[in-house]
């Protein structure tokens, strides 16, 4: 069984199309798949969150949101503001523990960028990756900005001792800028893992037939990886 968190350079550059991309190219392989979202900020009650997109684009039916906070923040401030209970990381590492012995992929989705603090002590997804010894996969914006935040994101999941399995540019343009077509180039380079593919813009949008016949083609890895990627090891990231 395999654990592969997702995290993102900040908020809103693809992780939830990305996440579901993944789901969809494992469940295509014919593989058992859970995605957990420990904390969902800026939805209410009885609204639909990121957990809902993932199942409406990939099919994937295993989904457990663990805390959910009205505010779009921070999840720990927005706890406190509501006067809600906040995150455990226990809570999170044991249930996707319990998802991992069930299925063949568990994908652990992020809340915002890899230092958002998520909860009790300000513990984050690094935290919660290095408590389960699982890896990263991290969603990059495409422009001006991305190659630095990216290093910065990269290097702060070694210093928790949380390997980088690659990284995933979450909203690909049909005409990229300049910037984009250098950064392309320059991303593994610069943050030492592989850009292991590209989702193109407006890809959200799609409904899941569309979503799910086109997802394996915006990876340059075969699904595969996604299972080698979250294989503990002592390896290095290149």
């Amino acid at each position: 069984m395999s654990i592969l968190c997702v995290t993102g350079t900040s908020t809103d550059v693809g992780k939830t199309v990305t996440t579901a991309a993944i789901a969809a190219c494992a469940l295509a392989e014919g593989l058992s798949v859970a995605v957990c979202k420990p904390a969902q900020t800026g939805v209410a009650t009885g609204e639909s969150g990121d957990l809902a997109e993932v199942q409406r684009l990939s099919g994937v039916t295993t989904v457990v949101e663990l805390a959910r906070y009205p505010e779009p923040l921070a999840p720990d401030t927005a706890a406190r503001r509501a006067g809600m209970p906040l995150l455990g990381i226990a809570d999170v590492v044991a249930a996707v523990r319990e998802l991992d012995a069930t299925h063949d992929l568990t994908l652990v989705e992020g809340a915002g960028g890899l230092l958002v603090r998520l909860g009790v002590g300000g513990f984050t997804l690094a935290d919660v990756a290095a408590d389960l010894c699982a890896p990263m996969l991290l969603v990059a914006a495409a422009g001006l900005g991305t190659l630095n935040h990216s290093a910065l994101t990269v290097a702060a999941a070694r210093q928790a001792g949380v390997r980088c399995a690659g990284t995933v540019i979450g909203s690909w343009p049909a005409e990229p800028d300049l910037a984009m077509r250098c950064n392309l180039d320059d991303l593994a380079d610069v943050t030492g893992i592989r850009v292991l593919g590209r989702i193109p813009e407006g890809s959200g949008r799609l409904d899941r037939t569309a979503f799910t016949a086109e997802a394996v083609h915006w990876f340059d890895t075969a699904v595969q990886c996604w299972f080698e990627a979250a294989e503990p090891s002592g390896e290095t990231d290149r």
